[in-house]
């Protein structure tokens, strides 16, 4: 479904990924590792085609995904119905006057039937039935990431892109949205360089270097057993502390949410 052939990209003489190829398949859970900056983002951005390959090449069911093919209208449309991104930062994705209005937004561009019933069942889906007539950014964090969701899942699309979905929500409203996400039967990426909470959100990851390089592909359980890839990428460390008076190192996991 998803195809990455040595794809590449700079922002000026910064080179932000060098070379990353993966390929994910229908229905496939996959979850992006990689500490701030290695890539994550933009590589979603590029699977999401706001912005395209300077090398390489993006493929999504077969069709090159470039310039030249989100140029055309009916490409376009259909491209932003299948393949979604929520965004990190939810006051991003924000702009309408009411709830409803925010949910219903895609469906009225993109094109859609039913969008009456279809915001009512995803806000109900969502929990924020109740907020339907509510200024959505004087929600709490939480309310706001659920509106966003509510916003992209409505266009019922094959694919679901999620950067750092955890980061502005509380522990009780993570644990929701980890149940909630597992309910999905959806081709995903998520990305996060929470290594605790990846396993419970599908079994393969796909591990960014600071070097914007793919430098692991496979098991999220055997990831974690992996101290070589995860110290490679700087997603854990040691350092020195005491426990009961005596000193000691051991590896740690890092937490940049």
């Amino acid at each position: 479904m998803i195809k990455l052939d040595n794809v590449s990209y700079n922002y000026g003489k910064k080179n932000v990924l060098d070379n990353i190829s993966f390929n994910v398949e229908k229905n496939e859970s996959v979850v992006l590792l990689g500490i701030n900056g290695s890539g994550k983002s933009t590589l979603l951005k590029i699977i999401n085609g706001l912005i395209f390959p300077q090398k390489g090449q993006f493929k999504f069911k077969g069709n090159e995904i470039d310039k030249k093919f989100i140029s055309n209208k009916t490409n376009n449309k259909n491209f932003r119905k299948e393949v979604v991104l929520l965004f990190q930062n939810p006051d991003m994705m924000i702009f309408n006057p009411t709830v409803y209005d925010e949910i219903a937004f895609g469906l009225k561009q993109l094109g859609g039937d039913n969008i009456d019933e279809k915001v009512k069942y995803w806000a109900n889906q969502l929990n924020v039935f109740n907020y339907l007539d509510a200024q959505p950014f004087k929600l709490s964090g939480g309310e706001k990431q659920k509106v966003c969701i509510a916003s992209i899942l409505v266009l019922e699309p094959s694919v679901l892109l999620l950067d750092e979905p955890t980061a502005h929500i509380d522990p009780r409203t993570t644990g929701w949205f980890v149940d909630f996400f597992n309910s999905l039967n959806i081709t995903s990426i998520i990305a996060t360089n929470n290594i605790s909470l990846s396993t419970e959100l599908g079994e393969r990851g796909i591990v960014l270097s600071e070097n914007h390089q793919v430098i692991y592909d496979g098991n999220l359980e055997r990831l974690l057993e992996d101290k070589e890839s995860l110290l490679k990428a700087n997603l854990i460390h040691t350092h020195k502390h005491k426990h009961n008076g005596l000193e000691h190192k051991h590896y740690h996991i890092h937490y940049w949410d």
